[in-house]
């Protein structure tokens, strides 16, 4: 069996926001080599997520919506966490949404349903983050 590994690095200009890392996780598994197997993609940061669903910007935009009525930034005094940072809104998203996901290889591809694609999702932004991606299989 082999493995690969590789980090993919972000920095979102904004506090939220969704990117599609589909394409820079197939670039991986081509870099791999491996043909049939896994892939982990999870997010090494603890206020940022990795997802797997539709990529369409209403449902992004619905996304963000809704983890803003579940966890509002502010008032940032109503969470405990914030002694002195103004992030505890980003830790509950990022629980709601997930640290990551494990997909399929089959015949050297992402082995996906109609319309999944991966994705990076930042609730604390502005600074670098990073996402691993690791490939295990022959």
């Amino acid at each position: 069996m082999k493995s690969y590994r590789k980090e993919l690095w972000f920095n979102i200009p904004t506090r939220r926001g969704f990117t599609n890392i589909t394409p820079q996780v197939e670039d991986a598994l081509r870099e791999s080599g491996i043909k049939e197997g896994l892939v982990l993609v999870n997010a090494m940061h603890i206020t940022a997520s990795v997802f797997i669903n539709d990529n369409e910007s209403g449902l992004h935009h619905d996304f963000d919506v809704w983890l803003e009525k579940l966890a509002p930034h502010e008032p940032v005094s109503q969470y405990r966490h914030n002694n002195g940072e103004d992030n505890a809104d980003a830790h509950l998203k990022r629980q709601v949404m997930g640290r990551e996901v494990i997909a399929a290889i089959t015949n050297g591809r992402l082995d996906f349903g109609p319309w999944e694609q991966i994705f990076y999702g930042e609730f604390d932004g502005r600074r670098r983050k990073r996402v691993l991606i690791k490939i295990i299989g022959e």
